[in-house]
């Protein structure tokens, strides 16, 4: 009787690297969009953010206009962060005043590097959300929300 090797053969070893590549190819796409619905939250967060710091800034000086780099009514803020993550980092977004009045605003977070091609988000004075999800630069009707689809 023949005495038997300990080990694998190269076609063992082939079947366990194909098993472990189509595993990943489909882990990998369901990981990386849970890693942009993550990146979007935080720039959720970051705007809201933004907003109340507009909010303060108006229990002083009773407008909101005068709170972007240069004391313009429009661009980069100068009261906050101007890019998402607000502690630093890989910039996903880049925070926006995108109008300010006496007495209304609309804030954006726009996306870049990675994060590129997901839409802009946006936040008004008056609590209403959007985000563009076609990434067109306009919001559409059914992009009155920041959840995946608007009801």
């Amino acid at each position: 009787m023949p005495k038997r090797r300990a080990g694998f053969t190269l076609i063992e070893l082939l079947i366990v690297v194909v098993i472990i590549g189509i595993l990943a190819g489909i882990a990998y796409p369901g990981y990386a969009g849970l890693i942009r619905q993550s990146r979007r939250a935080d720039a959720m967060s970051a705007l809201l953010g933004l907003a109340a710091a507009m909010e303060q800034r108006y229990t002083i000086t009773f407008a909101y206009t005068g709170n972007a780099i240069g004391g313009a009514d429009t661009g980069a803020p100068a009261i906050y962060s101007a890019q998402v993550p607000v502690a630093g980092g890989s910039k996903t977004y880049d925070l926006r005043i995108h109008s300010a009045t006496a007495d209304s605003f609309v804030l954006r977070a726009i996306p870049t590097g990675a994060q590129a091609g997901d839409g802009f988000l946006q936040l008004s004075s008056s609590g209403e959300r959007a985000w563009d999800r076609n990434d067109n630069n306009i919001i559409d009707a059914d992009e009155t929300c920041w959840e995946k689809s608007c009801s």
